[in-house]
C-alpha cells in the first residue's frame, strides 16, 4: 500500500514528519542506493518536462498544428517516413539543444552526485536527454571514453559509469547509415534549423578514399540526434540490460524514484524489477527488532502527481511537492543524523588559514624513460673492472656437468648437441664467466666428445656403426657406385 506523504506539511502533522524523517534516514543510511530520474527533475533548470500541461508535447502541438496531431507523434520513429515531419524534427530538436546548452544542474542533480561521492549510489537511471548529470561530475554512459566496443572493455566500462541514459542524449549525433557516434558541435546545430540533416563526415572519407581509387562510391549517410524514439531500440540495448542484471544481483537496499510519470513500458518493467530486489533487503516481520535494519528495503517516489493504482504494491511512499524541495529537507536530516560523511580534513597553511588536504593517490604509470633514469639523488656507484681470470660462481642448481649423459650416436637428431667454436673470455668481455659451461677443446680444434669420439660434424650420425671414426675423419666416404665397383671387381676376382 502507498502512503502519500506531503512536503509541505504543517509541523502539527507528526506522523508526516515522522514518516519523512525515516526515509532521511534511509538515505543516509543506505549504501546501495538506485535512483531513477525523469524530466520532473530538469524543470527548474528551465527545461520542460514531456506530458505536463506546458510541456514539449503541448509546446509541439502549439507550434507545429498542421504537422502533428498530438505532441507525442514528433518523438516517433515513423516520422521519419515524411520530409516534412523530418524537417520539423530537426528544427524543433535545434531549439531544445540550445536551450539544454544554457541550462545548469538543479540541487537533485547536485545530490545524486553527493551520494556517488560517499559510496551509497549503486547506479542512476535516467530518461533525461539533457546531460546535466554529466555537468554535475557523474559519468553518464554516452560520455567520450566510455566505449562498448572495446574488446574486454565491458566490465571496465560498467564500474566507470554512474549514470545510465536510457533514451539516449541529445548533445551527440548519430550517423544513419555507419552508426558512428559523434558530439553534437554549432555546425550541427546550424543545419537542423534550417530542418536539413549535416552528412556524415566517416562515410564521406570513406566514400572519398574509394573515388581516388578509381573504385564506386559509397552510400553516404546523414547525421540525426542520438536519442531513442518511441517504437525505436536503443543501440546499447543489450549492454544496459547486462549492467541493470548486474545491480539487482548486488542487492540494491533503497530506490528513488522520482520526476517520472511512469507511462513508458521499459521503464516500468525496470521499476519493477529494482523494487523486487530491495523489498527483498527489507527486514523480516519475525525477526529480532533490535537487529533488525528497518531503514532498508524501501521504495520511494517523488512527483507532484501521484502514480497509478498498479503501483500501489511496488511503491511504499509517494512524496508529493517540489523534487529540490525534498532534496534540501533530506540533505538537511543527513547533516544532522550523520555529520560525519559531511567532514572534511583540513590542514593549516603557512599563513595560519585552513585548507582542504586532497589526499593524492600514487600514480599507477610510471614517466616514459624512468626504467632508464639515472638516479636523482646522484649515488657514485663504483666502476665495474672485468678481469679476464675471474668469473663469479654459479649456483649449485644452474651449474653444468662436464660429463653429458647424452651420447651424440645414440640420442635422437633433436637432442645432440651443437658444439660452437669457443673464444676467448676476455676478447668477449664477458662480465660473468664459468669454466664449468665452456667445452674442452682438442688441439686441431675440434670439440672432444666426453665418450672418447671426436667429430668433425657431431651433429651427424655415421652411415654405419661398424665403420671406424677414424676412417670418417682420415678420408672420404665411398658413395654408392664406387662400392658397388668395387663388389664386382671382388667377384670377377674370385
Amino acid at each position: 500500500m502507498t502512503v502519500t506523504l506531503d512536503v509541505n506539511a504543517p509541523v502539527a502533522e507528526s506522523s508526516t514528519r515522522r514518516a519523512l524523517a525515516d526515509i532521511s534516514l534511509s538515505v543516509a543510511k543506505c549504501k546501495k542506493i538506485v535512483v531513477v530520474t525523469g524530466a520532473g527533475i530538469s524543470c527548474s533548470c528551465g527545461i520542460p518536462d514531456f506530458r505536463s500541461s506546458d510541456g514539449l508535447y503541448a509546446l509541439v502541438k502549439e507550434q507545429y498544428p498542421d504537422v502533428v496531431m498530438k505532441g507525442r507523434d514528433l518523438f516517433d520513429a515513423s516520422l521519419f517516413r515524411d520530409q516534412t515531419s523530418t524537417s520539423v524534427f530537426y528544427s524543433f530538436i535545434s531549439q531544445l539543444k540550445r536551450s539544454i546548452d544554457s541550462a545548469s544542474p538543479a540541487p537533485t542533480h547536485e545530490f545524486i552526485k553527493r551520494l556517488d561521492n560517499r559510496h551509497k549510489l549503486l547506479r542512476s537511471y535516467t530518461q533525461n536527454i539533457d546531460g546535466l548529470e554529466e555537468k554535475a561530475g557523474l559519468i553518464c554512459s554516452s560520455t567520450q571514453g566510455t566505449d562498448l566496443n572495446i574488446k574486454g572493455k565491458s566490465k571496465l566500462w560498467a564500474d566507470e559509469v554512474r549514470n545510465i541514459q536510457l533514451h539516449g542524449d541529445i548533445r551527440r549525433v548519430r550517423c544513419t547509415f555507419c552508426s558512428v557516434d559523434l558530439p553534437c558541435t554549432e555546425e550541427h546545430i546550424r543545419m537542423f534549423e534550417k530542418g536539413v540533416p549535416p552528412d556524415c563526415p566517416e562515410c564521406t572519407s570513406r566514400s572519398e578514399a574509394r573515388i581516388a581509387r578509381s573504385a564506386r562510391a559509397l552510400k553516404v549517410g546523414s547525421l540525426r540526434p542520438a536519442i531513442v524514439l518511441y517504437d525505436e531500440a536503443h543501440p546499447m540495448g543489450d549492454d544496459i540490460g547486462k549492467i541493470q542484471s548486474q545491480d539487482i544481483a548486488r542487492k540494491p537496499d533503497l530506490l528513488i524514484v522520482m520526476g517520472t510519470s511512469l507511462k513508458v513500458h521499459g521503464l516500468k518493467k525496470l521499476v519493477k524489477e529494482f523494487a523486487k530486489a530491495v523489498h527483498a533487503t527489507a527486514p523480516s516481520p519475525t525477526g529480532s527488532p533490535k537487529r533488525a535494519k528497518r531503514w532498508q528495503g524501501k521504495v520511494v517516489f517523488v512527483n507532484k502527481t501521484p502514480p497509478g493504482s498498479e503501483w500501489s504494491d511496488v511503491i511504499d511512499y509517494h512524496i508529493m511537492g517540489e523534487i529540490d524541495q525534498w532534496i534540501e529537507k533530506v540533505t538537511e536530516d543527513w547533516r544532522r543524523i550523520r555529520p560525519s560523511d559531511w567532514e572534511i580534513q583540513q590542514t593549516l597553511d603557512d599563513d595560519g588559514n585552513f585548507k582542504i588536504a586532497k589526499n593524492k593517490g600514487k600514480s599507477k604509470q610510471k614517466p616514459p624513460g624512468a626504467e632508464n633514469a639515472s638516479p636523482s639523488g646522484g649515488i657514485p656507484f663504483p666502476s665495474i673492472i672485468i678481469k679476464p681470470g675471474l668469473s663469479a660462481p654459479s649456483s649449485p642448481s644452474k651449474r653444468r656437468q662436464s660429463i653429458s649423459h647424452y651420447c651424440d650416436l645414440d640420442s635422437s637428431p633433436r637432442k645432440r648437441r651443437d658444439v660452437a667454436k669457443t673464444y676467448d673470455k676476455a676478447s668477449k668481455c664477458l662480465l660473468f664467466v664459468d669454466a664449468t659451461n665452456s667445452i674442452p677443446q682438442m688441439e686441431d680444434g675440434f670439440a672432444t666428445d666426453p665418450f672418447g669420439s671426436p667429430f668433425k660434424h657431431p651433429g651427424r650420425r655415421p652411415r654405419t656403426r661398424t665403420m671406424s671414426t677414424e676412417m670418417d675423419i682420415k678420408r672420404p666416404r665411398a658413395n654408392s657406385t664406387t662400392l658397388r665397383k668395387k663388389r664386382v671387381e671382388i667377384a670377377v676376382k674370385s
